[in-house]
């Protein structure tokens, strides 16, 4: 049972430490073209953000996000796979911070096909944050269900 714990842990966590080399190796002195896609996109959650909410959303340098994204997704997954509760929330961190950035398909309408190619993968990344809150709940009530087993006296 523990292999296969294993096993799941680990080809969960693939997708996240693939992700993180891929965005490393092209990373380079620019930022690599991860940079310029995620300028767009963040350009526009901001926009979306200041006329929605009316909060002006402060600037940030498009390397350190795509950094950023290469740290949550590398130190979350190589935690996720050994079982770590910090490398779930480092993942669900992730999840939360760059989804609704990365897979915008609230911009365009429903007969565009962006629309189903971006809804599609947005709703795969919350399939996986829905993985990660679940794992995070399961590995609570471990810690809280053997905290409550108070062992017996034993009688001579």
């Amino acid at each position: 049972m523990a292999f296969t714990l294993f096993i799941g842990r680990l080809l969960f966590a693939s997708f996240f430490i693939l992700s993180a080399y891929q965005l490393y190796q092209e990373f380079g002195t620019d930022g690599g073209p991860a940079v310029k896609v995620i300028e767009q996109k963040l350009n526009v959650f901001t926009k979306l953000i200041t006329s929605k909410v009316g909060i002006k959303v402060p600037g940030v340098d498009t390397k350190h996000v795509v950094a950023t994204m290469i740290v949550l997704q590398g130190l979350g997954g190589v935690g996720f796979i050994f079982g770590s509760y910090l490398g779930a929330i480092l993942l669900v961190l992730h999840q939360l911070m760059f989804t609704p950035v990365l897979y915008d398909f609230y911009n365009y309408d429903a007969e565009d096909t962006e629309f189903g190619l971006l809804f599609s993968k947005f709703t795969q990344n919350m399939a996986l944050l829905g993985a990660a809150l679940f794992f995070i709940g399961m590995k609570h009530s471990i810690s809280l269900r053997k905290s409550r087993k108070i062992p017996k006296a034993k009688t001579s």
